[in-house]
């Protein structure tokens, strides 16, 4: 999937993304620990960033998982993370994972991404569901979810439980495939 805007485009993610995308995560930390610790923990240094990508690359290839890049046109850094995950090829249905950099939020960067990879889960892969789980207090994730068309549909109780705290209640978001 290539898409480009005005101010931003999104590609999967690559092997030459090593650097770009290790400062990405290194400098939002405390931004993303509480809902991506997998992610960051996977990518505390530029070693451990490059195996990550290789994994990514193979998941790809194999149509577990794709990861997408939203990379700033002007300066070409990475700017945000979109990963379609929790893929059910016999369900047609996938999950959402996403994150922008402290920077970059508050463009509408994110929005028109997972609107863009929507269509693109939908057209290319033919998915015919997916979905976004969010806690209610990540408003921001929220906004995304509703601005792209995702409708409300349950509060699932327990469903993720961040390093050493209580399981919370997550807010989950589907969109449907419409010809």
């Amino acid at each position: 999937m290539n898409y480009k805007s005005e101010d931003f485009y999104i590609e999967l993610l690559k092997f030459e993304d090593a650097l770009n995308l290790n400062k990405l995560l290194v400098s939002n930390t405390e931004r993303f620990k509480l809902y991506l610790p997998k992610t960051l923990s996977e990518n505390r240094t530029l070693e451990s960033t490059k195996f990550y990508i290789t994994k990514r690359i193979e998941a790809i290839k194999n149509k577990i998982e794709y990861t997408f890049t939203i990379k700033d046109k002007s300066t070409k850094n990475i700017a945000g993370l979109i990963i379609l995950k929790a893929i059910d090829w016999d369900n047609k249905k996938g999950e959402f994972a996403y994150c922008i950099g402290k920077k970059f939020e508050g463009k509408g960067f994110m929005s028109e991404a997972i609107q863009a990879t929507s269509t693109f889960a939908f057209q290319k892969l033919n998915l015919k569901k997916l979905q976004i789980i969010s806690h209610e207090s990540n408003t921001a994730s929220i906004k995304v979810a509703e601005k792209s068309n995702f409708v409300w549909r349950k509060t699932l109780k327990n469903e993720f439980t961040p390093v050493g705290q209580e399981p919370m209640d997550m807010e989950l978001y589907e969109l449907y495939y419409e010809r």
